[in-house]
Order: structure tokens, then C-alpha cells, then sequence
């Protein structure tokens, strides 16, 4: 059992004050497996003044120290990654292999993406050779509030963390209570490190709670928040009044869009995408678009693949997906797949309940749907799990008009072999963020999208540059 007792304030961890504490959950046995107090109200004010006292020092130190500490940080995670992955297999479902192979060593890759840029980052830029004694000063922001989510807990919060470090930036990380032992392991590593008191502090709690009054904090100069757009709309509200930055990372409906002439592996490709992670990913490919003279022939592909994936616990090793987060987003995605069945899509693969095999756990048959018109619910809202819609089209004009007909805009991908057509879809696809041939994008390259999706980017220069403020000054000496 796990038993989180603990927030990370000003340099050591402070026993939590607050009675309320909410139960662990094995996604995969629906077992309790432990508890993490959640963070009152003065507990979060505890862990902001903290922040605010270490901001002068940490701001104005040199950013080779910064560099230091986070090239420790590196070190100390690297011996630790076994560790870090059992902590979110254990705590989101992850099976194993995927925490060992992607969750985890994801906060690696970006904590090398940050030291790279760190070290061609100019603070003190010149404007330009008309005004030789101007100079733009990039200067972190201030005390930071870090909202993480649950579905990649070491990605997500490597990507705030990290870059608001390096920028000078104190902070106060509030994690999902779904994933906190991740973040509790985390916070040991950035102490074992030696990062400065106060510089870096970890409070648990809920959204409704410790996530409120981190928003509406008046010494609170930013806030950077990963969830739902619902959630997202809602931290707007609650940081009006204080006019700090807000940052936001929220949902997707990415729509794939696979041309008569994309490669043979390209439906094959789009339905392991879709279903990686149990499909709890803001980016996932949701929507298969699919020219019309190839149509029968994907869908067919599709059903063939779903058909063939496995699923099972998080702690078996192999290449199945794992079960959803918990209760409620089991019955989310139930209910998406009835809407599906009920608003006549055709069923091709899985279905409603359960896999075969299991009685309880938070299992999620792979399942795609057909004949999928725009206007569905299983098209139109974000689904969070391994379900998979699939669209015709009869030329580019129609696809482009049906991937850009939703609220999101986070991440679509274009199948084709032709060069010229995809730049055009590229340039004409409304979202942050394009992918083609399932190519990833290249490392550093900015994560966030548009519309509902949000308007942060994370990762790279730009991922830094989120947690700095530009100051132009003239007369330089």
C-alpha cells in the first residue's frame, strides 16, 4: 500500500495538516492500493510563500547553476528509472513495458532537449543594428503554479518543471491526485540534486482545493495547466482576477487523413497511434479519415489490427495496452461507445464491456467504428480511450473541411506519398502541431495546439521562453 503523507515545501517534506486524503486505485484489479492526503487551502499558501521568499536569488543567480542542478537531476533519474517506472505503472495502469520504454525515460528526453537549448539560449539578445544600444532581457516570470495530469505524469511534468528551473522560475507542482507517487519520487530526485529551499516545492491535492487556490494566488505570476478543456476553461475563470499568465495544454480530436496513395503500413500505423496508452492521450489520432476509393480496404485493416491487439494488467510485460485511469473514465468511455452504436456508426471491432476473459479491472475493448459521420458524439468529443472512428472522403476539399469541423486543434496527421499535397495539408490543417508518414517531430520541436486544444508550447526554446517575460531597455552600457 501506498501511503502519501507528505508535501515537498521549502526545502524538506512537511507533514500534511488536512484530514482529506484520496484512495489509490489499481486500474487493473479495482483494489485500493494506498492513499495521498490532499493540500488545504493554507498548506498550498505555505508551499507559494516558500516560493516567493527563494525567487530573488534563484532568479538572479547564474544560469550555470541552473544548468548544474538540472544536469544532477538528469543523473540522479537515470539511476532511478526502474523505480519511476513502477510508480506509474503502478499508479495510472501503465502495463510495465511501456512505463520502462516510454513513460519514464520520457522526462529524460526532455530534460536533454532543455540542456541543448540552455546552451545557445541568449538572456540579453540585441534588438538590431538600427538601435546598437537596445537590448531585449529575457527574464523569468516569477513563482509558478505547475497542474499536471495523470496520463503521462513524467512527461507532462518534465516539461514544466524543467524549463521553469532553467528560466529562473520557482515554483509549486500540483500533480494529479490519480498519479501522485510519480511526482513524490520526483521531488526526492530534484531534493537528493540539491536544489535550493524553497526553489521547488510539491503539494498534493485536488483540482476543486489545492488546484483553486494555486489559480486565484495573487504571488502566483503563472500558471501552466495540462487537463481537460473543460478543467482548462475553468482555470481561466479562476486566474481573471489576478491577471496572470495562463498557459494551457487540453484536449484533442486529431483527425488522420490517409490518401489513396499513403504507404501500406500507413492504417496499420494510425490504429497502434490511436490505442497506445490505452488511447488517454490528448494527441491521439481518433479520426481516421480515409479516401474513398481505399475505404473498404482500411476499414478492413483497422478491424484486422484492433482484433489483434491484446489487453491486460500493467504488471505483465509485452505489448498490450493496460486498462483506463479508474471507475469514471471507464464509464466515460462506455458511454461513448454506446453513443457510437446508438447513433448508428458500424461496430467493427470490440464493442461495449469488457474484453473477454475479464470481470473487473478497468479494461476497454480496442474498438473501431465506421461509417462515422462528423456530426457523432464519438467524432465531436474527446473519448480518452481505445476507440478509433473512422471517416470517407471523396478528395482533398472534403477532408480538409472535415478535419478542421471540431473545436480542437492540438495534433492531425496526413498519410500520402505525395510531397506537394502534403504541405498543402499542412499549411491548411487548423491545429499547433502536424504530423506526416508517421514521422515524429524532431526533438525540441513545440508541443500545443489551437482552439480548445489551448495555446501553450511546450518543449524546446519555446517551452523555456513560456516562463520568461521579455523586458526591452534602451541606453545599454
Amino acid at each position: 500500500m501506498h501511503e502519501l503523507r507528505e508535501h515537498y515545501v521549502d526545502g524538506g517534506w512537511m507533514p500534511a495538516e488536512s484530514g482529506f486524503s484520496h484512495g489509490l486505485v489499481d486500474p487493473s484489479s479495482e483494489q485500493p492500493s494506498g492513499s495521498v492526503v490532499l493540500a488545504s487551502a493554507e498548506e498550498v499558501d505555505a508551499a507559494v510563500a516558500a516560493a516567493r521568499r527563494a525567487f530573488p536569488a534563484w532568479a538572479m543567480g547564474d544560469p550555470a547553476q541552473r544548468i548544474a542542478l538540472i544536469e544532477r537531476i538528469r543523473d540522479l533519474y537515470q539511476e532511478r528509472l526502474e523505480d519511476m517506472a513502477q510508480a506509474i505503472s503502478a499508479e495510472m495502469g501503465a502495463p510495465i513495458d511501456l512505463a520502462r520504454t516510454r513513460q519514464a525515460p520520457a522526462a529524460l528526453r526532455h530534460m536533454s532537449v532543455f540542456l541543448d537549448v540552455m546552451a545557445h539560449f541568449d538572456f540579453t539578445r540585441p534588438l538590431g543594428p538600427h538601435a546598437p544600444d537596445d537590448r531585449i532581457l529575457m527574464e523569468p516570470i516569477g513563482v509558478v503554479g505547475l497542474i499536471t495530469p495523470w496520463n503521462w505524469p513524467m512527461s507532462q511534468v518534465a516539461l514544466k518543471v524543467i524549463p521553469a528551473l532553467l528560466a529562473g522560475c520557482t515554483m509549486v507542482l500540483k500533480p494529479s491526485e490519480f498519479s501522485p507517487l510519480s511526482s513524490a519520487l520526483l521531488a526526492q530526485i530534484i531534493h537528493d540534486a540539491g536544489a535550493p529551499p524553497g526553489v521547488f516545492n510539491l503539494i498534493q491535492g485536488d483540482g476543486q482545493t489545492a488546484g483553486a487556490r494555486l489559480v486565484e494566488h495573487p504571488d502566483v505570476a503563472m500558471i501552466s495547466f495540462t487537463g481537460s478543456t473543460r478543467a482548462g476553461a475553468s482555470v481561466l475563470r479562476g486566474a481573471a482576477d489576478t491577471f496572470k499568465r495562463v498557459a494551457l495544454e487540453l484536449g484533442g480530436k486529431g483527425a488522420n487523413v490517409v490518401f489513396a496513395d499513403a504507404d501500406e503500413g500507413a492504417v496499420e500505423r494510425g490504429v497502434r497511434q490511436c490505442f497506445i496508452n490505452s488511447g488517454q492521450n490528448c494527441n491521439a489520432p481518433s479520426r481516421m479519415l480515409v479516401e474513398r476509393s481505399v475505404y473498404d480496404k482500411a476499414v478492413e485493416k483497422a478491424r484486422s489490427v484492433a482484433s489483434a491487439i491484446e489487453v491486460g494488467p500493467s504488471r505483465e510485460t509485452g505489448d498490450h495496452i493496460g486498462p483506463v485511469i479508474s471507475q469514471r473514465q471507464y464509464d466515460h468511455v462506455q458511454s461513448l461507445i454506446e453513443a457510437g452504436m446508438r447513433e448508428g456508426a458500424r461496430l467493427v471491432a470490440g464493442g461495449a464491456g469488457r474484453p473477454a476473459g475479464f470481470n473487473r479491472g478497468y479494461f476497454v475493448q480496442p474498438t473501431v467504428f465506421a461509417d462515422v459521420a462528423n456530426d457523432m458524439t464519438i467524432a465531436r468529443d474527446e473519448v480518452f480511450g481505445p476507440v478509433l472512428s473512422i471517416i470517407p472522403f471523396d478528395n482533398e476539399e472534403q477532408a480538409i473541411a472535415i478535419a478542421n469541423d471540431t473545436p480542437y486543434g492540438l495534433t492531425n496527421y496526413v498519410q500520402s506519398t505525395d510531397g506537394e499535397r502534403r504541405n498543402r495539408m499542412a499549411r491548411r490543417l487548423q491545429s499547433g502541431m502536424v504530423e506526416m508518414n508517421g514521422q515524429p517531430r524532431g526533438a525540441g520541436s513545440p508541443f500545443g495546439g489551437v482552439g480548445h486544444s489551448g495555446g501553450a508550447r511546450e518543449g524546446g526554446a519555446w517551452g523555456l521562453e513560456e516562463f520568461m517575460v521579455v523586458k526591452s531597455a534602451s541606453g545599454w552600457g
